[in-house]
């Protein structure tokens, strides 16, 4: 099964627009850099177990065989109290789109309540030679799923 061409356009609209929502900032023109408050400068942490779960569910709605995925998780914020925030990653998995499979990278739109993650949403998740779009779209923010452990 391949992805229509049309998909992969709204699924990249949605991703930006989701970018664009969750960080209040427009987003960045080429060659343009992020602001110092965006990426590694305000200190980062491991996600806690509980975290890891509402991020799984959250791209397991992605994925064809959910429980067989292996992620690899970047640091997260280290002081996010409220709101949300995006967090980019990478995942090994089977995808509903065959040249997706192996190693992908996401980016989804986390809640906060209280420091900790409380819900997420999948803004873009996407393997093979669309790795490069997701990562891209989160290098734009200062965060880099390739960076996941």
């Amino acid at each position: 099964m391949q992805i229509s061409s049309f998909s992969l356009i709204a699924l990249l609209a949605v991703g930006l627009a989701l970018s664009e929502c969750t960080t209040g900032q427009a987003p960045l023109a080429s060659g343009e850099t992020p602001p110092a408050s965006a990426g590694v400068s305000i200190g980062q942490r491991d996600l806690t177990p509980e975290e890891k779960k509402v991020i799984m569910d959250a791209v397991a709605l992605s994925l064809r065989n959910p429980g067989s995925a292996k992620y690899h998780w970047a640091k997260f914020p280290a002081v996010v109290t409220e709101g949300s925030v995006n967090y980019c990653a990478t995942v090994d998995a089977q995808s509903p789109y065959a040249a997706y499979s192996g190693r992908q990278a996401y980016v989804v739109e986390a809640q906060m309540s209280g420091n900790r993650v409380s819900s997420a949403v999948v803004g873009l998740i996407a393997g093979g030679k669309d790795f490069a779009l997701v990562t891209n779209m989160c290098a734009k923010y200062g965060l880099d799923p390739r960076n996941a452990g």
